[in-house]
Parts: structure tokens; C-alpha cells; sequence
């Protein structure tokens, strides 16, 4: 591949400096490299690749220099006022914020799934929510082949979604000290309560997995539901998610499609007792699934257990990917 330039934008936060793991990880293409971050993190520098990096501080000024791709983990707000900037620089912007998300003209990708997608950028290409881009890896590959007509998620979401504010609220919890992020106190507990609660009675966290799900399988025939809930976890998302297909199909083939899925680790095996388990998944880019049986409620239905680091291929993983694609398709 060839190389480019790359900026990333958030650069001290837990997915900025995932993004830089991963790039590093990845050996990614990178001719310059430009950090930035607020005004609090400027002056500080980073190591990558046996280099120190000092961190620029965000303005409207920062995408004035030579700058092809730039990773953006800042925040919805941060994102809406500088995406815009970059992309008239001739910047392409891959924004991990859900400011783009739902917007019908920026592609919301997933490399596994819709890949293609990309092509379809102009200026901007969001980053999907970390519940779902973990749920729907597997489920294209059993949409494409059993035609999905509904599904229900319920999330078990570790602390570090809700970024350092998160997981601090769960040590200081353990301790027995109050929480300052969460209504409720997340220590030896279970919240169903992620993002703001809605009109419908849904949480934000919710509607995004069931309108993302259906933008990124490009199906907004699918039936979904969605239980989303915070637990004591500090890393890796945890989702039980049941399926009802049109199509009639032998658990084999089920166990067959997700081996050869792009993505999936099949961890299945209850005579074992192996399963995917939040603290195995840690650190991994796949997303793992197991806990595959038949629902024998519906004609056509299986439940199943995913499991993915929600820092890792829930956010800054599959961001370096959408950029890997860019260079791959020439687009940058």
C-alpha cells in the first residue's frame, strides 16, 4: 500500500490511543503523522514507532497542512464543527462519533459487512456504535444466507464504553466510594440504562443498534428490539442476540457459515464450558461467538452469545480498517 498521511484527532483519549496501537499494530502506511488533541493535551508527546510525536492543539487551522486521512475519536460536538473543516481540506474524515451516523449521505461502515461502502464517501465516513458493529459481522454472513427477519438484542456493555468517567465509577465503586458518572451505582450491579432515555421509551444506546443495524445490512424491512445494559465489566461488550430467519436451515450450517465469516472466532463448545468471555476477548480485534443453540420458540430461530473488545473492533480497530480500505480502493 502506498503511504499517506494521517491525523489523528482525540489522540489522548482511550480510542485515540487505541488508534495508534492498532496502527502500529497493523504496520498501516504512514508517510507523516500529525496528533491532535485539546488545548489541555497540547505540548505533550506520544511515542509511535520509536518516535516521539508532540500533540498539536485542535483548531480551525489544523488541517491547513498535507493531510489525506484523519481519525477522528473527539466527541459528537468536536466532530460536527471539525469533520466539515477537514473535508474541505480534501481531508477524508473517518469519525467515531455518532455525528454521522444516521446521516443518509455518509456511509456507516463495517469492513467484513459492507466494505464497498466506502467508495460511496464524500469527505466523511462514520464509525458505527460498538454494540453493533460486533452484532452485525456475524449477522451478515447469516443475513446473506438465511434472509433475517428479526432480532432481538440484549447487552451486557462494559464500563470503559462510557469512556475513563466509566471505569472510574466502577474502581471507586468497589470500594465502596459514590458514583459521579452513572444514576445508579454500577458496583455489583446491572444499569439498563445506556445514553438518554427516549419518547418511545428506548434508550439512545438502543435505537442506535436497531437503526444502524438496518443502515449498515441495508434492510430497513428487519424487525429489532434492543435491551442495552451497563455491567461491571471494564473492557469487552457482551451481547445475547436471537435470530429468526425466513429460511429454514440445520444447526450445522449455521456452525459452518460463521467459521468461514471474516472476523468471527467460534469459541462453542459447552461440554468444555468454553464460550466467549469478556476477559479472554480483552486486547482481541475478532469478534468471538459461541452459545449457538435453536430457539425452539419460532420456526426458524437461533440465539447466540458475541463477544468483542469494544475499544479495540468497536471503535479504533474497525476506524484503522475503514482506513486500510481507503488506501486499498485508492480513494485517498
Amino acid at each position: 500500500m502506498k503511504k499517506v498521511n494521517v491525523a489523528v484527532v482525540g489522540a489522548t483519549g482511550m480510542v485515540g490511543r487505541t488508534f495508534l496501537k492498532v496502527l502500529e499494530e497493523r504496520d498501516f502506511p504512514i508517510e507523516n503523522l500529525y496528533l491532535m488533541a485539546s488545548k489541555r493535551s497540547a505540548g505533550n508527546t506520544v511515542n509511535f514507532k520509536g518516535k516521539d510525536y508532540i500533540i498539536e492543539e485542535l483548531n480551525e487551522n489544523s488541517f491547513d497542512k498535507d493531510i489525506d486521512i484523519a481519525l477522528f475519536s473527539a466527541g459528537g460536538d468536536l466532530s460536527k464543527k471539525y469533520a466539515p473543516i477537514a473535508k474541505e481540506k480534501g481531508v477524508v474524515v473517518v469519525d467515531n462519533s455518532s455525528a454521522w451516523r444516521m446521516d443518509k449521505d455518509i456511509p456507516l461502515v463495517v469492513p467484513e459487512v459492507n466494505p464497498e461502502d466506502v467508495k460511496k464517501h464524500n469527505g466523511i465516513i462514520a464509525n458505527p456504535n460498538c454494540s453493533t458493529i460486533q452484532a452485525v459481522v456475524p449477522l451478515k454472513a447469516l443475513h446473506d444466507k438465511f434472509k433475517i427477519k428479526r432480532i432481538v438484542y440484549s447487552t451486557y456493555q462494559a464500563v470503559s464504553g462510557s469512556g475513563v468517567k466509566g471505569i472510574t465509577d466502577l474502581e471507586e465503586g468497589l470500594k465502596g466510594n459514590k458514583n459521579k458518572l452513572y444514576p445508579h451505582p454500577i458496583a455489583y450491579n446491572a444499569l439498563p440504562h445506556i445514553d438518554v432515555f427516549m419518547d418511545n421509551g428506548y434508550t439512545k444506546e438502543e435505537m442506535k443498534m436497531i437503526d444502524e443495524t438496518k443502515k449498515i445490512l441495508n434492510d430497513y424491512d428487519l424487525k429489532i428490539t434492543a435491551t442495552t445494559v451497563r455491567v461491571p465489566v471494564l473492557y469487552s461488550h457482551s451481547e445475547s442476540v436471537n435470530v429468526e430467519f425466513e429460511k429454514e436451515f440445520e444447526l450445522e450450517e449455521i456452525f459452518n457459515t460463521l467459521k468461514n465469516t471474516e472476523g468471527v472466532v467460534l469459541v462453542d463448545n459447552p461440554k468444555e464450558n468454553k464460550y466467549p468471555l469478556a476477559l479472554d476477548v480483552e486486547g482481541k480485534n475478532e469478534v468471538f461467538v459461541g452459545r449457538i443453540r435453536r430457539d425452539f420458540s419460532v420456526d426458524n430461530g437461533i440465539n447466540m452469545w458475541v463477544v468483542a473488545d469494544n475499544i479495540r473492533k468497536g471503535a479504533a480497530t474497525n476506524t484503522v480498517q475503514i482506513a486500510e480500505l481507503l488506501v486499498k480502493y485508492n480513494l485517498v
